[in-house]
C-alpha cells in the first residue's frame, strides 16, 4: 500500500478564536519509517493544546540522559529537539500504561521500555492551558500513544536508536 497524503487541516479547530498556530510544523529525527511518527504525534499535541511533542526514550536508571527520538515541533522553525530532564516524568521499566497530565506543564505518557531503554511521549508548551484535559480527552491521547507505541514495538523502531547528530 502506497503511502498517501494525509489533510492536517480537516483536524483544525475551525474556531478562530483557537491559540494553536496554524500553518507551521517542522521534524526533526523523522526520516523514513519514523515519519509515520508525525500524524499521531499532531493530534497528541493538537489535544493536549501543546506546541511540541517528542518520543522520547531514557536509559534505564539514568533519568537525567532524556533523548529526543523524535519531534514535531508546532511553534520553532527548526524544530526544537533540546529537553529538559527535570520536566520530564521519569518511569520505571515495569510501569504500566500511563498518562500523568501536569497541566501548564505538559504531560506525558510511558510508552514502554526495551533493550534498557524507557520509552516516553513528552507534550510541552501548554503553558495556556488552564486545567488538565477531560477523560475524553486523555482516552483519545492515550489510544494515539498507543499508536506511538505499536510502531516503537512491533514495527521494531524502538532497535533504530540512532537519531540525528549521534
Amino acid at each position: 500500500m502506497a503511502d498517501e497524503i494525509i489533510d492536517l487541516t480537516r483536524y483544525l479547530k475551525q474556531d478562530e478564536s483557537t491559540e494553536l498556530p496554524r500553518g507551521s510544523m517542522t521534524l526533526w529525527g523523522a526520516d523514513g519509517e519514523r515519519s509515520r511518527f508525525a500524524l499521531p504525534l499532531w493530534r497528541i499535541i493538537h489535544l493536549a493544546r501543546g506546541e511540541r511533542g517528542l518520543i522520547l526514550r531514557t536509559p534505564v536508571g539514568r533519568p537525567g540522559e532524556v533523548r529526543p527520538y523524535v519531534v514535531l515541533d508546532m511553534a520553532a522553525d527548526p524544530a526544537r529537539a533540546d529537553v529538559d530532564p527535570a520536566a520530564v516524568p521519569s518511569f520505571e521499566p515495569d510501569d504500566g500504561p500511563s498518562l500523568l497530565d501536569l497541566g501548564r506543564d505538559g504531560l506525558a505518557v510511558f510508552l514502554g521500555s526495551r533493550a534498557g531503554f524507557v520509552w516516553t511521549l513528552w507534550v510541552d508548551g501548554t503553558s495556556k492551558r488552564e486545567d488538565t484535559l477531560p477523560a475524553r480527552v486523555r482516552e483519545d491521547v492515550l489510544f494515539l500513544a498507543g499508536e506511538c507505541a505499536g510502531l516503537l514495538f512491533l514495527r521494531d523502531l524502538a532497535d533504530d536508536r540512532g537519531a540525528p547528530g549521534e
